[in-house]
């Protein structure tokens, strides 16, 4: 079964997991978790991971891949994140795989996160509304745009197929 909207392609989530700079012992946020894969990745080095989702499919999906694989420290959370980020005292970093509601999503974020926050988009406006959020909340660090290709063979050669490019925004709240 495959989830509307993912699972965040490995090289994606390499440099989305790089940029967010990850502390053993880190408490995280995933918000629009979907399938899970990120929270799953970010578990082996954070004490805690909190996956929101506001679509009970993607929180079941998630919900059978964290059991499939016997991760303990991540809590799932089925809901809007403006309400979900209501519950949280303090994040050490938060990742942003969808959020309908982003610049909400950004000034919760802002007051609860001491480090990075790193949103994913594939849609230009949802990339200029985080970006103007970012720099209007003074967090703003860089914007990437990533795009893969995987290889596949081609009348005994190899070609390249181009994956959807990814758009990843970094922000910072300082200490």
């Amino acid at each position: 079964m495959g989830l509307k909207g993912g699972p965040t392609q490995d090289e994606v989530m390499a440099v989305s997991l790089l940029k967010l700079r990850i502390r053993e012992g880190d408490v995280m946020a995933d918000i629009g978790c979907g399938t899970g894969k990120i929270s799953i990745q970010a578990s082996e080095r954070c004490r805690r991971v909190y996956a929101v989702d506001r679509r009970a499919e993607a929180v079941e999906y998630a919900r059978q891949e964290i059991e499939t694989a016997e991760i303990e420290n991540i809590t799932l959370i089925h809901g809007e994140a403006s309400h979900a980020l209501d519950e949280m005292n303090r994040l050490d970093c938060a990742f942003v795989g969808g959020s309908g509601e982003i610049e909400t999503v950004l000034e919760k974020l802002t007051e609860i996160v001491r480090g990075r926050i790193v949103v994913n988009a594939v849609l230009l406006d949802t990339v200029s509304r985080t970006v103007r959020k970012m720099r209007e909340l003074g967090i703003f660090v860089e914007a990437l745009h990533i795009q893969v290709s995987r290889s596949y063979d081609l009348a005994g050669d190899l070609m390249f197929k181009p994956l959807n490019p990814v758009y990843i925004i970094v922000g910072e709240v300082k200490q």
